[in-house]
């Protein structure tokens, strides 16, 4: 089984996405950093959906760090608690989990556990990328032991989700992945337009899901509850949106990834309207060398199998 880390800011469809990397890979570890909601909400949600998915071995969550790479000791980003609800759960308000995060910082982790295994252990970024990139930054020697980084994040020419210019992920902490996007470690990309053409789950597919009547399809329904209301009113979609969980699936398997193709991508660090907008030079006419493997189509029935299938075996 394919060996993983998993760097994420647990709310929402990161759990689902979570839910669908215990099923597929080995996780070695979760990693949290600052992102969609508060940061101890988001450990407790991301220990709390390991306590959900259970699986037969002992999955360490790490405590990262809280805010961008240049943010100031007391500034606060922007949290998404009306997109997920106040517990980024959709308000469900699960019990405690019973496990207790670990002691271990998520960078030290992240160093510790690629050094220890050189070529054996992906990564995939479904949160801002603070804690890989200064896992980088701390040690860069550990670029030649990842054999792959697997991006949630960005845009490929299309409306971002956090501004008209750019995708949350990216918009957060720009810099961080400025440094990921520029570090030769192979790359593929899958941005905010893949998640609303491929991954979103309108009425009819939810009822399909309820009626899986598993622990898995109750929690999937659950968490969904806010972003599904937050959806209709401002990106004007009709259903909930996936964009961690299709990322994950594709990791787990390309062949759903029906069109991709290699191009120069690069991110707006600065810009007064367009922070954390990524450029997708798809006619190269920067004519620079092509850096990441970008996602531009997926077979849907495919990607939905794959969704029902964990939600299903989620007893």
């Amino acid at each position: 089984m394919r060996r993983i880390i998993i760097d994420t800011d647990t709310a929402g469809d990161d759990t689902i996405a979570l839910l669908t990397a215990l099923h597929y890979f080995k996780v070695e570890g979760v990693t949290i950093t600052g992102g969609n909601v508060a940061f101890d909400q988001q450990v407790e949600n991301a220990l709390y959906t390991i306590q959900v998915a259970n699986p037969d071995y002992y999955v360490p969550v790490f405590k990262g760090l809280e805010g961008p790479i240049l943010a100031a000791v007391n500034d606060e980003h922007r949290t998404v608690e009306d997109v997920h609800g106040q517990d980024g759960m959709g308000d469900a308000f699960f019990e405690k989990a019973k496990q207790q995060p670990e002691k271990k910082h998520a960078i030290d982790f992240i160093i510790e556990k690629v050094k220890g295994n050189p070529g054996e252990i992906s990564l995939l970024a479904i949160a801002p990328m603070t804690n890989i990139a200064m896992a980088i930054k701390k040690d860069p020697t550990i670029v030649k032991d990842i054999p792959h980084i697997y991006i949630m994040g960005g845009t490929n020419n299309t409306l971002g989700n956090i501004t008209a210019a750019a995708e949350y992920n990216f918009w957060v902490d720009p810099e961080a992945a400025k440094i990921i996007l520029h570090s030769g470690i192979p790359i593929t990309m899958v941005g905010w337009d893949i998640c609303t053409k491929y991954s979103l789950m309108d009425n009819e597919d939810h009822k399909e899901i309820n009626k899986l009547a598993t622990s898995g399809s109750e929690f999937f329904i659950k968490i969904n509850q806010v972003v599904k209301k937050f959806n209709e009113k401002v990106h004007r979609l009709n259903g909930t949106t996936h964009p961690d969980t299709i990322l994950v699936a594709i990791a787990a398997n390309e062949e759903i990834m029906t069109t991709s193709n290699m191009y120069y991508v690069d991110i707006e660090t600065k810009g007064e309207l367009t922070r954390g907008y990524s450029m997708v030079d798809i006619n190269n006419r920067s004519g620079k060398q092509p850096n990441v493997r970008v996602c531009e189509v997926v077979d849907r029935a495919k990607y939905k199998e794959i969704l029902l299938h964990v939600l299903d075996s989620v007893k």
